[in-house]
């Protein structure tokens, strides 16, 4: 019986090494690819600021140019009144130098847009690679937690897997979150806020010199500046929002999930049936935390996988626990054929993660056309299981 444990803990131990050195080369590639991918971004960023640069100059050229060529067209009136006061010299130098300067103003124009339309170009490159380098972060990060967990102890496999499941694991994957957390919130300032005000400074040099110029198209210019800034700042509550409904302190679970779930409803056209059976009372503030990365979560999965037209959510809580039950009337799915989404995130695991680090239980129940039912279970007294 020993002998046979040990061959069979020897095979294992070989066909770990293979997808081993398997993963380990493939991390490589992908570590060359996101590398790649940064040098990309970076000399497309470089590359945008240069064109920038080349259109505030254009932009000051043509207003020097507006400027002369409104000048020459005076000179060509006061000529053309009376011709007998000029010589004829004069009169055909006042003609060609205002022909000339339409011309070169035409031409300056003509660069001002194709420079324009270079720059939609590059942040649109740069908005698709950046993109690319996100996923492929995202695969590096899966590749170094399986490489982590087959560099553990195989001589002892079963009593590995065990001790990473209660331990190690869930440490990781902490951290692992919190990493992608960060990640996801860097980028969404650096793709949405900080383009933004790049945008908005440009604008603002673009109005200032308009206003002398072309008073209407300033009027124009501010009004999709105003517009710039709403959106912005909408996004930046937005951010801040996903990061901590800082709500959930001062108001309460039930509250904060009823205004994101009639968020949700707004946005997405989704029927939400949001019910909280009995007084909810729940003062931890990490157990309401979970709770609502739970719900935002699965709502999440309804948006974007389901196809689901209505939701229902339940909060119910005797003395010993807290059940929540989210059920949508979607597509449905196979539960044992899913591991993570097929973006890239966590999904089902992350929110079993959640729960079973508070010393909870979810579970999933669906099938193809028989929508979705997940619920999640959370005894109120856990907090020294978590804490340890």
């Amino acid at each position: 019986m020993g002998q046979e444990y040990n061959n069979n803990a020897d095979k294992m131990n070989n066909v770990l090494s293979r997808i081993f050195t398997a993963i380990e080369e493939s991390k490589e590639e992908i570590f060359e690819m996101a590398d790649t991918l940064q040098r990309e971004c970076a000399r497309l960023e470089d590359k945008l600021k240069g064109v920038n640069v080349k259109i505030k100059i254009i932009i000051a050229e043509v207003e020097k140019l507006e400027k002369k060529e409104k000048l020459s067209r005076r000179v060509l009136v006061d000529v053309s009144r009376d011709f007998s006061k000029h010589s004829e010299e004069k009169i055909r130098s006042a003609y060609e130098q205002a022909n000339d300067l339409q011309i070169q103003l035409i031409i300056k124009r003509q660069e001002e847009e194709e420079l324009s339309r270079e720059r939609r170009d590059i942040e649109t490159l740069l908005r698709n690679t950046r993109s690319t380098l996100e996923r492929a972060e995202r695969l590096t990060t899966k590749f170094s937690v399986a490489l982590e967990f087959l560099e553990g102890n195989m001589e002892d496999f079963s009593n590995t897997i065990t001790d990473l499941e209660q331990r190690q694991m869930l440490g990781r994957k902490i951290i692992q979150v919190q990493e992608e957390e960060r990640r996801r919130v860097s980028r969404e300032i650096h793709d949405g806020p900080a383009q933004t005000f790049s945008n908005i400074l440009l604008k603002i040099d673009l109005c200032e010199k308009l206003m002398g110029v072309d008073p209407e198209r300033a009027k124009v210019e501010t009004a999709s500046l105003k517009q710039i800034v709403r959106n912005s700042t909408k996004e930046i509550r937005k951010i801040i929002y996903n990061l901590r409904p800082m709500a959930i302190d001062d108001l309460g679970l039930e509250p904060t999930l009823k205004r994101y779930v009639e968020d949700f409803e707004a946005d997405t056209g989704i029927h939400i049936e949001f019910d909280v059976i009995d007084d909810l009372v729940l003062e931890d503030t990490i157990q309401k935390l979970a709770l609502f990365r739970v719900v935002q979560e699965a709502l999440h999965n309804v948006h974007k996988h389901a196809n689901a037209t209505k939701c229902r959510i339940s909060l119910q809580q005797d003395e010993h626990q807290i059940l929540l039950k989210i059920q949508d009337n979607g597509i449905g799915f196979d539960v044992k054929s899913v591991r993570m989404h097929k973006d890239g995130g966590f999904g089902i695991m992350n929110m079993k993660e959640r729960i079973e680090l508070l010393n909870g239980n979810l579970r999933i129940a669906s099938g193809d056309g028989q929508g979705t039912t997940l619920t999640a279970v959370l005894p109120l007294q856990h907090q020294e299981g978590y804490n340890e």
